[in-house]
């Protein structure tokens, strides 16, 4: 492709004589090869260099080099993506005298041409050899002493000026043009100016073809106010930019100035002592057992003398963080209300007598007992049957937090015990997490999914598990991250599992099981009255005045649609029909919606 090179490209010293730019009119040839160029046209009286590729055009500038006028002309192509035939080129092109070879290759050269006259085409044909011409001129005869044009070029001097204030690279091609040109030849000036401008290369082409010099100067002109408005935005940008990185060094520059003020003040301690101040206030309050209590004496000692661009540093620090976010020795206060307890249970839960009155009884025993550690409790039952559910429930009886983690598919014993420190990036095990979470060291702890554990090389979480769950083992848990003991024994363990047949046999023998049996249809009925459906209409932005589903049909759904001991399939049924009635009334529907059991199939099917 054909181009114009950037004269930043060009880093040879250009030697030209001034004879060898100048060429008389009479001189210029009337047949011409043609040069398309891509993607700005040329102008008279511009010195321009060319990079020329493609072994025809290569031939034809040697040739035309050699030749005694060294003239080509130079025409834009209508279509950059198109081929350099006739019908891609555009009717108005311009001579050009090659004054110098700067470049010459195979298949390559590259020129200086200086610009010399505007031509129409007026035959056009393709030889082997490329593109040939004939060519009318258009001499332009002296414009100096016309009034108006005269006014027209100090208006394009006067945006000159400007654009020179705010891009001083200008400068550098006035200066050029002043030295071949004058500023008094309007046609010239124009020419020169639009040259200037980075405009697209087709309005530089409209700007080529206009042969009337006061057309063509108001043409120019609408080019050059375009050009200076694009350069003042990108002075005010650019102006702008520099303004927030000095802004941003100065803040930066204070910032550090203001740390060090501070620091011989006094007012501010470095980050190691911040952070180590930060781990001794921390140990307000927690009551460590001396194994404890003698691991973060010495891991404070070390932290204080290691610097804190160290590896080791990161890891010491992350140590006792852990270690003093624990709640050591900080319980809740249990509460033993019987009558608060059964109020608990039947608000959040409906049936389950059996369930209930054995949660009461052990709470019973807590009160007589005066605490209830050591309990680890298993509910077993059916999906959807409330197992988690009761869980929460038992720990707002007894007033103490609430965690709750899955066991189902665990298979890495680390996950129960922790990374060795050693490790990057090691982290405590899920109880020890856990336990942060709750904020206290007594929480219940709900160990969902228990029967779905597995093994694998990474070793056993079942048998990590037999250590935690042992009340005669867990009141000195040792998590494998923290390496000293922690006390688990407050903590109140209530497993859930689906079956007992996966259960390992140790592990099942150390807790207390509780089976819930699941629902009959009465209560299925009454569990969805009570709460299935009105946390449906919620949910779906419903009401009750909106939708309502009839005892009938609830019997149908229990029935036909949701068979199994749970109730999930149920709630599931019921927000199949809610997201239907939406529909119906996002669609426009007025009148309330009743499910009853001869069109419940409308709803499900």
């Amino acid at each position: 492709m054909d181009r114009h090179l950037d004269e930043e490209e060009i880093e040879i010293e250009i030697e030209i004589d001034e004879e060898s730019l100048v060429l008389a009119r009479e001189q210029l040839p009337h047949h011409l090869p043609i040069i398309p160029l891509r993607p700005r046209p040329a102008f008279p009286a511009i010195l321009i260099p060319l990079n020329i590729s493609g072994v025809e055009k290569v031939a034809i500038m040697r040739k035309v080099a050699d030749s005694e006028t060294k003239t080509i002309g130079l025409v834009l192509v209508q279509n950059i993506d198109g081929k350099d035939e006739p019908e891609n080129l555009h009717h108005i092109g311009v001579a050009g005298k090659i004054v110098k070879v700067l470049n010459a290759e195979e298949d390559s050269i590259q020129v200086l041409v200086n610009c010399l006259e505007r031509f129409s085409i007026e035959t056009l044909h393709k030889t082997k050899q490329g593109l040939y011409a004939d060519v009318e001129y258009h001499f332009e005869k002296s414009l100096s002493n016309h009034q108006e044009l005269k006014a027209y070029s100090m208006a394009i001097i006067s945006t000159l000026k400007e654009l020179v204030q705010i891009n001083p690279l200008y400068s550098e091609e006035i200066k050029m043009f002043l030295g071949r040109s004058s500023m008094d030849d309007p046609s010239r000036l124009a020419d020169f100016a639009a040259n200037l401008t980075s405009a697209d290369g087709q309005e530089l082409q409209r700007v080529l073809a206009t042969l009337n010099v006061r057309q063509r100067i108001e043409k120019v002109l609408v080019l050059l106010k375009k050009e200076l408005e694009v350069s003042r935005l990108q002075s005010k940008i650019s102006k702008q930019i520099e303004r927030n990185i000095s802004e941003q060094q100065r803040q930066f520059f204070l910032k550090e100035q203001l740390k060090t003020i501070k620091k011989e003040l006094g007012l501010e301690k470095e980050g190691k002592t911040s952070e180590i101040e930060k781990f001794q206030q921390r140990l307000k309050g927690l009551i460590f057992n001396e194994e404890a209590q003698k691991a973060v004496d010495e891991e404070i000692e070390k932290l204080q003398l290691i610097e804190p661009s160290s590896p080791e540093y990161n890891v010491s620090r992350n140590y006792l963080d852990w270690l003093t976010i624990l709640p050591w020795g900080k319980n809740t206060q249990d509460s033993y209300d019987i009558a608060k307890a059964q109020r608990a249970l039947d608000r959040d839960h409906f049936g389950l007598d059996d369930v209930k009155e054995r949660i009461l009884e052990f709470i019973a025993v807590g009160k007589m007992k005066g605490d209830i550690s050591g309990s680890i409790l298993c509910l077993v039952g059916p999906p959807g049957t409330g197992k988690t559910s009761i869980g929460k429930s038992v720990a707002a009886a007894l007033k103490r937090n609430f965690f709750r983690f899955s066991l189902g598919g665990m298979r890495d014993e680390a996950e129960i015990k922790g990374h060795r420190r050693t490790y990057i990036g090691a982290m405590p095990g899920k109880f020890v997490q856990a336990i942060k979470q709750a904020g206290s060291s007594n929480p219940v702890l709900m160990l969902d999914e228990i029967d779905k554990i597995g093994a694998s090389f990474q070793g056993d979480p079942a048998s990590a598990l037999l250590e935690v769950l042992d009340p005669e083992q867990n009141n000195s848990f040792r998590d494998h991250y923290l390496d000293v003991p922690f006390d688990l024994s407050n903590v109140l363990f209530i497993a859930t599992a689906n079956q007992l047949d996966t259960i390992p046999a140790p592990l099942l023998d150390r807790m207390e099981i509780i089976r819930l049996s699941g629902y009959i249809m009465a209560e299925k009925v009454e569990i969805a009255r009570r709460y299935l459906i009105p946390k449906a209409l919620k949910n779906h932005g419903l009401t009750k005045q909106q939708v309502t589903i009839r005892k009938d049909a609830l019997e149908t759904i229990v029935d036909s649609y949701a068979r199994e001991a749970g109730v999930r399939g149920l709630e599931n049924r019921i927000k199949k029909i809610m997201r239907k009635a939406a529909m119906e009334f996002a669609c426009g529907r007025t009148e309330k919606i009743t499910i009853l059991k001869k069109n419940i199939t409308e709803y499900l099917g």
